[in-house]
């Protein structure tokens, strides 16, 4: 079983086939070898949950409890051409759903974790340095603007520029004699000042 990492080209889909649909549900990446060829396989062979999840999907379009489009199987006339549909009948490798009316159905059916359901980015982990995405910058202005609540006298930048300056060593931005760097300080405090007008907080008396 493929990691949902390796699946994310995918969520482009606004429409899937329904074995796309079946193997992402169960975590399989419906391009990979294992993805491709589950449909042509026996029952046994498949990976676990696949047949489940695509008997139900198949049931859930034909009984429109999930939108997208149904192919039919045909009736013809003796001279083979089509004149009517079967009632019923739906060609899963021509049937398409569509993509959010089958996570509403997963979520009626009481499923909320897997591919159709990221994980969503915790609100801190931009300020987690372990993060991979980790910026620097970035966190110290964050943790700035956090910090500086009243500027006092000091005009917003001013405050922020200080506070910047005293903790600049715990996010690495000093250089070789551990002094802040000045283009960093510049830069966080710029981001950070929410007083864009300048100046030092006017008196309200």
């Amino acid at each position: 079983m493929e990691y949902f990492e390796n699946l994310d080209y995918w969520r482009l889909c606004d429409e899937l086939s329904l074995e796309q649909a079946a193997c992402l549900i169960i975590g399989i990446n419906p391009s990979s070898e294992e993805g491709s060829n589950c449909p042509s396989w026996k029952v046994h062979e498949q990976p676990f949950g696949y047949h489940a999840a695509l008997t139900a999907i198949t049931n859930a379009l034909r009984r429109k409890t999930i939108k997208g489009i149904v192919s039919r199987e045909k009736l013809y006339d003796i001279n083979g051409n089509p004149y009517d549909e079967v009632e019923d009948s739906i060609i899963i490798r021509e049937s398409k759903v569509d993509v959010e009316s089958l996570k509403l159905w997963l979520v009626s059916r009481g499923f909320r974790k897997g591919f159709f359901f990221p994980e969503p980015i915790s609100a801190t982990d931009y300020l987690d340095p372990k993060n991979p995405r980790y910026a620097p910058k970035l966190a110290l202005a964050v943790e700035a603007w956090l910090a500086v609540t009243d500027s006092g006298k000091k005009s917003p930048k001013q405050a922020l520029e200080k506070w910047i300056r005293e903790h600049a060593a715990q996010f690495g931005l000093v250089d070789d004699e551990g002094k802040p760097i000045e283009a960093a300080v510049e830069e966080c405090s710029k981001v950070a000042n929410w007083n864009l007008s300048g100046g030092a907080p006017k008196s309200s008396s």
